[in-house]
């Protein structure tokens, strides 16, 4: 294995320690190594996802994604993270193209980094919610049947990746969640879904407070999300909750004690977008 040097970048966060770590490998030439030796690196690193950058020109990378247990398509706040880092050593800037196993994304690089997701859609409408709300740790008790029947659908939506969209009661509910993590990782595994994306509104000037749980993954809480808020945007625009066209923040982390916020932005043409900005924490080599 030749020397190959690691970035530890805080996403969604202008502080350290804060938002959600990703490991940033930044390769030379045009090949990946093999994908058995990546997958070793994001398990040594340990963190919920390590992108792996080959650099084709100033404007021009492809990005693959693992995690501790396996590749996946995309990973928003690990993208995040690459071109903030990237934008740092001054090799990425303005208008990018990114190519990913879930599709070629647009990137406006900057202080900000905001990144195209791919076309959303809704892939399934769950008619009977009640074993994921058990998962959740809600045993359809009185106090706990409001949250049974949610003003908002249980959906599975997609920006590149599928994550539940679960709606709780207020804030405090969504903070004091103690998932079944057996439960919601045999739930995600039968839907091919990747986590269950909780909200819940709260009246301090976000769209939403979210948690992320993908067990099934090994990642039992994610502090933040890039791809499952880019879909909790297209959900709440369908299902008439914010408008059409718009910017939105959402806050996740907080049970975590690793505030993140996230930026989304859904476009004229209905594209949206999801970004914010990164802290680049620490740097290593593999030798």
């Amino acid at each position: 294995m030749k020397n190959l040097i690691y970035h530890i970048v805080d996403a969604f966060t202008s502080q350290p320690f804060g938002g959600n770590p990703a490991g940033v490998v930044i390769l030379e030439g045009n090949t990946f190594p093999e994908e058995d030796l990546m997958l070793k690196i994001a398990a040594e690193l340990r963190y919920s996802e390590t992108a792996f950058v080959v650099r084709h020109s100033e404007k021009e990378y492809t990005v693959r994604y693992f995690t501790p247990k396996a590749e996946v398509d995309l990973c928003g706040h690990a993208t995040i993270a690459t071109f903030a880092l990237l934008h740092s050593m001054k090799l990425a800037s303005g208008p990018c193209l990114c190519h990913t196993k879930a599709g070629n994304l647009a990137i406006e690089v900057g202080e900000q980094v905001m990144m195209q997701m791919a076309t959303p859609k809704i892939v399934e409408t769950i008619e009977d919610s009640e074993d994921i709300y058990r998962a959740l740790g809600f045993d359809g008790s009185t106090s706990n049947s409001k949250l049974q029947t949610p003003k908002l659908p249980v959906q599975i939506v997609s920006t590149g990746l599928p994550d539940f969209m679960i709606q709780v009661s207020d804030v405090a509910t969504l903070n004091s969640l103690q998932p079944d993590m057996d439960a919601v990782s045999a739930i995600t595994k039968k839907h091919d879904a990747v986590s269950f994306h909780v909200f819940a509104f709260g009246d301090d000037g976000h769209t939403a407070h979210v948690r992320d749980f993908a067990p099934l993954y090994d990642i039992p809480e994610e502090s933040a999300t890039g791809t499952a808020n880019a879909a909790l945007t297209h959900y709440l625009s369908v299902n008439g909750v914010i408008p059409a066209k718009g910017d939105f923040l959402f806050l996740q982390g907080e049970a975590m004690r690793r505030p993140s916020v996230i930026m989304t932005r859904i476009s004229e043409n209905s594209t949206v977008y999801v970004g914010g900005c990164a802290y680049i924490l620490a740097k290593g080599e593999f030798i």
